[in-house]
């Protein structure tokens, strides 16, 4: 199975940032051009989170989404303050191909039920947010941007996202979010055993190793990264020629 490489554009006031464990911000640029960017790079997709839509009770600037579908040339999923269908549709229409949600799912599961319906699987994805909890046995899932606790276990919760519709499920890793230390292998190896569905590893990368390990350990079918490729601290193809030569299949 062709296993994929995704850059993530957060957007803060309609700007590309990158934090450490989702605070201290910095700037990485113009949405627009690093879109166009990674499309020639060779992403095999792009994501792009509106990181504080859902704290500060907005919804997605959709006016940007279409700004950076004007130039994307890969499949382009958009997340951040989708709290119904109809938002959904709005994010859709706007140029997504896929829409990304975490707390208005956690808050309503039974969303997931009806954008799988009206919408079909294969768009929904779901964002599961996670952090170690206190006594090591498990993951637990934070939402509003990481910052409250859902009282949810990452596992579970994935599980049950995907009994009611998800189409992708993609887990970070709060912990380990612009450390650089790598993605935290058994917590995503935990989530793709548990679901039947793809699984992109987030939170983390620092080095191509790292990629490799998410892909192979980690069992996951995408791997996402932000500021090893908006700081062009990695080359794309590079790295996809460097887990080629590892054994993993990628897109050349």
């Amino acid at each position: 199975m062709i296993k994929k490489i995704i850059p993530c554009l957060d957007i803060f006031e309609g700007r590309v940032v990158k934090g450490v464990n989702f605070i201290n911000l910095a700037d990485a640029g113009d949405p627009v051009e690093n879109a166009k960017a990674y499309c020639g790079a060779g992403a095999d997709e792009l994501a792009f989170l509106d990181i504080t839509a859902t704290t500060e009770g907005r919804k997605t600037v959709l006016d940007l989404v279409e700004k950076v579908a004007r130039v994307v040339t890969v499949p382009f999923t958009v997340g951040g303050g989708i709290r119904t269908a109809k938002d959904f549709g709005d994010t859709l229409n706007a140029g997504a191909d896929k829409v990304l949600i975490n707390t208005s799912a956690v808050k309503n599961p039974d969303l997931i039920n009806e954008l799988k319906d009206k919408y079909g699987s294969e768009r929904v994805v779901i964002a599961i947010d996670f952090r170690r909890n206190a006594d090591s046995s498990g993951w637990d899932v934070y939402i509003n941007g990481g910052t409250a606790s859902a009282n949810l276990d990452a596992v579970a919760w994935a599980r049950e996202a995907c009994a009611r519709g998800a189409g992708t499920i993609l887990p970070t890793s709060m912990d380990y979010d612009g450390t650089k230390d790598g993605y935290d292998i058994e917590a995503t190896r935990a989530i793709k055993q548990a679901v039947n569905v793809p699984v992109i590893a987030s939170g983390g990368a620092g080095c191509m190793e790292d990629f490799y390990k998410a892909l192979t350990e980690g069992q996951s079918d995408a791997a996402l990264a932000a500021s090893l490729f908006h700081f062009r601290e990695i080359d794309i193809m590079e790295l996809k020629r460097y887990l080629a030569g590892r054994g993993v299949e990628v897109k050349i």
